[in-house]
């Protein structure tokens, strides 16, 4: 892969125009070196209505013969491109964007198992491109603080953490988060967060325990995961599409203990106590949506010439992905991706 010059602009292709294109977009566009260059969407008038509203100099829309996608990555002006697309179509879209020779940063989780992750994986090797799982929590400065405080022993060693994440959903077969060829569920959409701050806090686990409820389409709308370590450490780990919760992790040391706010995946707070009992607390500010830390971290591996993120490792991506896929295979959620 070679290297970006320092201080050149990198030119952005936004794949998709859903919410969470909006939300990260946003962010984009205030990233410093960085060029809102094109926007794909199956719709004309969704893809020129982004476009318009952020400022990209170009849009493309589903045509006879071309999707809007494969003329994106044929514009030879486009650096990297961020895919915002449902959960199921990301192997296809990404795959399509590093045979065009695109860097990708893909919307988590980076696909809908570890088999399409480890094929991405290896793609961007053979085409020595960036590849990254926009899992946008890792990037933050709370959850880095986080991380920093507990791996300093502010805790002692941790033993145990607890985390929910789950809200009330309207069901809407439409809607991408009930439908199951879109890879639907509360797993794939919210588990990665709590799982997210387990693995960080205690590794990858050596067993894992699935327990939920899935409605009458074949989708989790509640889910338990039970993390295992050989030392005796836990994670217990709550997502649920039917259920509000605090969304906040606890994590309990031989120490001390510290606890995030609200939400847990963008938490803008911090508690903690070590030894003395004293409760520490520190707030995070943040202008932003959030999403700009892992697009800044994109840029700079991308001009560094780095083929991955430390922050964001490809092998972890596809640990994260063995450890759904083995708590869907408990729940017996299956998608068409799997066959």
């Amino acid at each position: 892969m070679i290297p970006a010059a320092q201080g050149q602009p990198l030119n952005w292709g936004v794949v998709a125009t859903g919410r969470i294109a909006h939300r990260v977009t946003a962010d984009l566009a205030r990233l410093e070196n960085s060029v809102l260059h094109a926007v794909s969407s199956r719709s004309a008038a969704a893809a020129k209505a982004f476009a318009g509203q952020y400022g990209f100099a170009t849009s493309y829309h589903d045509q006879p013969g071309a999707t809007a996608y494969e003329q994106l990555f044929d514009d030879p002006d486009v650096d990297v491109v961020y895919i915002a697309t449902p959960h199921a179509r990301h192997h296809e879209v990404a795959t399509a964007a590093l045979t065009a020779g695109k860097h990708v940063v893909c919307e988590k989780p980076l696909t809908v198992n570890a088999r399409e992750a480890q094929e991405l994986i290896l793609l961007a090797r053979e085409q020595e491109l960036f590849l990254m799982e926009a899992m946008w929590t890792r990037f933050l400065p709370s959850t880095r603080r986080a991380l920093e405080v507990v791996r300093a022993g502010g805790i002692g060693t941790v033993r145990w953490v607890q985390a929910d994440l789950g809200f009330a959903a309207t069901y809407d077969p439409r809607d991408r988060l009930w439908d199951p060829a879109a890879g639907g569920g509360a797993l794939l959409d919210l588990a990665a967060y709590p799982l997210t701050w387990a693995v960080g806090m205690l590794g990858f686990p050596d067993s894992v325990t699935a327990a939920g409820r899935l409605n009458r389409d074949g989708i989790d709308v509640q889910n338990t995961l039970t993390l295992g370590y050989a030392d005796g450490a836990a994670a217990q780990l709550v997502s649920s599409l039917e259920s509000a919760s605090p969304g906040i992790v606890t994590v309990s040391g031989t120490k001390g203990w510290l606890r995030t706010g609200s939400p847990l995946y963008n938490a803008r707070r911090l508690e903690y106590a070590g030894p003395d009992g004293r409760v520490q607390v520190e707030e995070f500010y943040e202008a932003t949506e959030g999403f700009i830390h892992e697009l800044r971290e994109a840029g700079r591996c991308i001009r560094a010439g780095l083929p991955e993120s430390p922050l964001m490792p490809w092998h972890e991506s596809v640990k994260i992905m063995q450890i759904l896929d083995d708590a869907r295979s408990q729940l017996g959620v299956h998608y068409e991706n799997d066959r």
